[in-house]
């Protein structure tokens, strides 16, 4: 059994292969693992359902409090399962917070959330950032506040697919990752550490100023489409994971976000242009 906390949330896994735990060790470090009391928001195991899939082509299953959301996967690809399952559980299960499929990147007390669509390079843009000098507050989901509507830190990795596994190799050669899980649903995937725990100890909820939609497109320049707060608003509750069931206060969040952001969308293949663009644009 093994405890893991992320800071927002914490796991206790009660069923794992072994190879599981050196993943879990070089991601989050030694330091969150078995915090014996710290309080555990969801219990999960990854599982053996078949003794015979065990040796033969062997396959593992994702399980919340003895239920299972997902297919079961192949055993090479145990860890981005638990990873997925444990973003899956904040999704289905948190109602206290809304809850956004974004990524979240800090500087200086001032917050963006970037809501995008698979392939937009959002996640290898966060991880530009992330080790460039912003906080990172999420790779995958925007925890807000229901009441000050500011957005929460979690300590999490950065997931990234296919070609931007070794672009951010390239950029950042002593970055800590795990090794690439081949063939997965989503592709090619590697999770990559871009936060210590230590600096997500320092971070605490910080106002939203911005909203940007990143859309990455090879060979392009830089190009800047403000948006109006009706075309915020849309994007940023058809992007909820919660709007419906948070009701009128989950309503007033998404207004407050809007109101207190400006908006943008950007279009881009060089993310450190993207950097000097929120810098002078965005958190100003």
């Amino acid at each position: 059994m093994l405890t893991l906390n992320t800071g927002r949330y914490t796991y206790r896994l009660t069923d794992y292969p072994d190879d599981v735990v050196s993943d879990i060790e070089k991601i989050y470090g030694a330091e969150v693992i078995n915090q014996v009391d710290a309080p555990v928001d969801f219990e999960i195991a990854l599982k053996f359902d078949s003794l015979v899939r065990r040796f033969f082509r062997p396959q593992i299953t994702f399980y919340v409090d003895q239920q299972s959301p997902f297919k079961p996967m192949p055993l090479a690809q145990a860890y981005p399962v638990l990873e997925w399952g444990m973003n899956w559980c904040v999704a289905a299960f948190d109602y206290n917070h809304f809850i956004i499929h974004a990524a979240v990147l800090e500087k200086d007390g001032k917050a963006i959330i970037f809501p995008a669509t698979p392939g937009s390079g959002k996640s290898t843009l966060s991880a530009y950032l992330a080790l460039t000098g912003w906080n990172l507050y999420s790779d995958e989901m925007a925890i807000v506040d229901l009441n000050s509507s500011r957005v929460n830190p979690v300590y999490r990795p950065v997931s990234l697919k296919n070609n931007s596994i070794d672009l951010l190799k390239q950029w950042f050669p002593d970055v800590v990752c795990t090794d690439t899980a081949k063939g997965t649903q989503k592709g090619d995937v590697a999770l990559f550490r871009c936060v210590s725990w230590e600096q997500h100890r320092q971070l605490e909820q910080a106002e939203v100023v911005g909203i940007v939609f990143p859309k990455y497109k090879a060979d392009t320049d830089l190009t800047i489409y403000q948006l109006d707060k009706l075309q915020g608003f849309q994007q940023i509750s058809s992007n909820s994971f919660n709007y419906n069931i948070t009701g009128q206060q989950g309503f007033e969040t998404v207004g407050k976000l809007v109101d207190a952001a400006v908006h943008f969308e950007v279009h881009y293949s060089n993310v450190s242009e993207v950097s000097e663009f929120l810098v002078e644009e965005v958190i100003k």
